[in-house]
């Protein structure tokens, strides 16, 4: 019999209420008890049957209110369903068993984690508590997965090491947890304890506590790991195994990743990305590229990501064209472009100027809605600038409301690899005036167009800038920056002050200041310097072997030059490329030893330049060898360069030969090519400003005190035995011709 509280507590509820709670449809499938019928009563008492009837009417409600229960949390109704809780959690107060509501309580708690319900969640929590459900299987792992969800780990874990069940699901959850908010350390905390209280791990503990191993780079604690994983009596998972192809492959331990690799009795798409990812953050692009080859042969399914990487891979190595082929691909395939997909190939299209195809991509980020994306705009702004569209590089640039200095180095790169030095300089003001703090990318684009347009006053500017920022103190960058600046600038006592200043050097510092040493003709300090940078084992590369042969053409030093030409390759593993064949026929030129210069330039495994040619053929004028300058003249005609430069060079050695007809050919091949010779022009600093100086002209207001200068300095040079056009039998009029 139904205690006394109990008949109570239904009396209390009046059937309005509780109909409320009843959906129409149960109503009209009920049956009403008809309690007028005149049916006898068969074979029991009249107790028993009265008994039988409230019992049968307290199930048929309870379970119109679980039913009800499900279905306002089916329908996203919490709080509704709360309600149906609350008359179901009355209905069995009085009852002894609570299982009727375990269920109840779990579907609430996982709707309260759905919905990102929080304070209703706490007071399903505290309920469990009152009716000592805290250590029920069924609650704990929702509960964990509840606290989770709201970055509340600290109650998580709590809830997690108070249980007393031996299973991993919780101590699973909980790590998982860790991992997924990158709290790695406490992830295998909680493995160590979990191990500790004789909780086994399974297949789904080891994934994500090898990535703690990975992320932390604990490879003491990873190999641990993967013991246990070989000592245990678990199957072979596929999952675990690309964990720990994942971990090996973080610690940069390749080869044991790969082996693994190759002892898979099955793999999937994420085995073959893993590796594949591997081999591409320690820039083995070679393997990653025959992994990639091998995945398609045998018909894995590609993913972006797999895309992405290889295609990354690709625009890293140099191979523009490929990556832009392999993003073509991607498309045919069915797979849509993603930012990242998006960035690469618009890096691509800057470095081969694929202006076309590069707005192409910027019409696919529009109809994807990735214009928006502030990396994706970026790369839109620095494709634009690289490939000479300025216009639309500034258009976009201007239509970014919150412009990151990223966004503002963008545009500033475009100015300056342009050498466009004002356009720059006064973005570089504006971004000040914005409020947006230069970082070292954006000093570092700066500093060499100043070197490049000989701007040294905006250079000195930026280093007062530089040294006044302690965060620029050690950014090596920066400071090779302003070494080559002054060197470049003619100032190498300046440039060898901030040299020895600086506490760190790499071969970027030597070579600029070497190359500065040899533009000044101090082929002996230059030399010095080199051996300095050998002997603090810093290795040369192909730039700073340009740099010495430079430096030993400029200062005559032809043995020294020769002997480190024949070192690059033995001693520091360097093959000779363009540019040190360039220097050495530059070596050999202005030292007289033509027939060397001629060896060099017929016996080198790459085709001459139109320059080098002209150097070759202004060596033979300066030394009058007209046999090989002829030579070298009609190899350079061959060539139709448009330099107009060259072709005066030619007209003076076939004056100096008196080969008239010869010359005729020059004038009638610059006619035919367009070419026209342009006026002299030199740029001088006059303090605040450059002016430019043309010849022949007289619009200056200062005219008549600079020729006069000029004249002078010509008498100077007269005086100091420079050699003059006349000694080689060009005289004015043939110039006059020619231009």
């Amino acid at each position: 019999m139904p205690s006394s509280s109990s008949r109570l507590l239904l009396q209390e509820l009046s059937i309005s209420r509780i109909q409320k709670f009843i959906p129409k449809k149960w109503k009209q499938s009920a049956k009403p008890i008809d309690i007028q019928s005149n049916q006898p009563f068969v074979s029991y008492d009249y107790q028993r049957h009265e008994l039988k009837t409230f019992t049968t009417d307290y199930e048929f409600m309870l379970e119109n209110f679980l039913t009800s229960l499900k279905e306002f949390l089916t329908e996203g109704h919490l709080l509704k369903a709360f309600k149906s809780f609350s008359l179901i959690q009355l209905h069995v107060s009085s009852t002894t068993s609570y299982d009727v509501i375990l269920q109840p309580i779990s579907s609430l708690l996982v709707s309260c984690t759905n919905h990102k319900s929080l304070p209703p969640g706490k007071q399903l929590h505290a309920l469990i508590i009152s009716l000592g459900l805290e250590q029920h299987p069924l609650l704990v792992p929702k509960l964990i997965t509840f606290y989770s969800t709201f970055n509340l780990l600290d109650d998580a874990q709590v809830v997690t090491e108070n249980c007393n069940f031996l299973h991993p699901l919780p101590w699973n959850l909980l790590i998982s947890s860790f991992v997924k908010n990158e709290f790695f350390e406490e992830a295998l905390s909680a493995y160590r304890k979990m191990v500790n209280k004789g909780i086994r791990p399974d297949s789904f503990t080891y994934p994500s506590v090898l990535k703690a191993c990975g992320e932390k780079l604990d490879i003491d604690f990873g190999r641990m790991v993967h013991n246990s994983i070989n000592g245990s009596c678990h199957d072979w998972n596929l999952y675990v195994h690309n964990a720990l192809i994942s971990m090996y492959g973080k610690f940069g331990q390749v080869d044991v990743a790969r082996d693994l690799f190759n002892k898979m009795v099955e793999r999937d798409d994420v085995s073959w990305n893993t590796i594949i990812s591997c081999y591409a953050s320690k820039s083995m692009w070679g393997e990653a590229f025959e992994l990639f080859h091998c995945m398609r042969a045998e018909g894995i399914e590609l993913n972006f990501i797999t895309w992405n990487t290889i295609a990354g891979g690709c625009l890293r190595t140099g191979n523009f064209k490929g990556s832009l082929e392999l993003l073509s691909q991607m498309r045919s395939s069915g797979i849509h472009l993603d930012p990242v997909a998006m960035i690469i190939g618009l890096g691509a299209c800057s470095h081969i100027g694929a202006l076309k195809l590069g707005k192409e991509i910027h019409g696919s980020a529009i109809r994807s809605c990735c214009d928006a994306i502030e990396n994706v705009r970026n790369a839109m702004i620095t494709m634009y600038s690289r490939c000479k569209d300025l216009r639309h590089a500034y258009i976009l640039f201007k239509s970014v409301e919150a412009k990151t200095i990223i966004t503002w180095n963008s545009m500033l790169s475009g100015y300056t690899h342009m050498d466009q030095s004002e356009e720059a300089s006064f973005l570089f003001r504006e971004m000040l005036h914005s409020g947006v703090e230069p970082n070292y990318v954006t000093i570092a684009s700066i500093l060499p167009l100043c070197t490049r347009v000989a701007n040294l006053q905006h250079g000195k500017e930026f280093h007062c800038y530089i040294t006044r920022r302690k965060v620029f103190e050690d950014c090596l960058l920066l400071w090779n920056a302003l070494v080559a600046l002054y060197a470049r600038s003619g100032k190498v006592l300046v440039a060898k002050r901030i040299f020895d200043l600086m506490r760190k050097r790499d071969e970027v510092t030597y070579t600029s200041l070497i190359a500065g040493y040899g533009m000044q003709g101090e082929g002996q300090a230059a030399i010095k310097l080199f051996k300095e940078m050998i002997n603090l084992q810093i290795k040369p590369d192909n730039v700073t072997m340009v740099a010495v042969l430079s430096a030993c053409s400029h200062c005559g030093l032809v043995i020294e030059g020769q002997m480190w030409f024949e070192k690059m390759q033995s001693f520091y593993g360097i093959i000779p490329g363009f540019e040190h064949f360039s220097c050495m026929i530059d070596l050999y030129g202005r030292a007289g030893l033509l027939n060397k210069a001629k060896e060099i330039i017929t016996r080198m495994p790459y085709k001459p330049s139109a320059a080098m040619w002209a150097t070759l053929l202004g060596a033979c004028r300066i030394h009058g060898n007209t046999d090989i300058g002829e030579w070298a003249a009609e190899k350079l005609l061959e060539l139709r360069p448009e330099n107009s430069g060259y072709y005066v060079l030619i007209a003076n050695m076939y004056a100096a030969a008196g080969c008239w007809s010869k010359l005729a050919k020059v004038r009638t091949f610059m006619r035919d090519l367009g070419v026209k010779k342009s006026p002299g022009c030199a740029w001088v600093d006059v303090g605040s400003v450059f002016s430019p100086f043309v010849v022949g002209d007289t619009s200056n207001p200062y005219t008549q005190e600079i020729y006069e200068v000029l004249d002078g300095l010509t008498e100077l040079m007269r005086d100091g035995g420079y050699v003059t056009w006349d000694k080689f039998g060009l005289d004015s009029e043939v110039l006059e011709e020619i231009e």
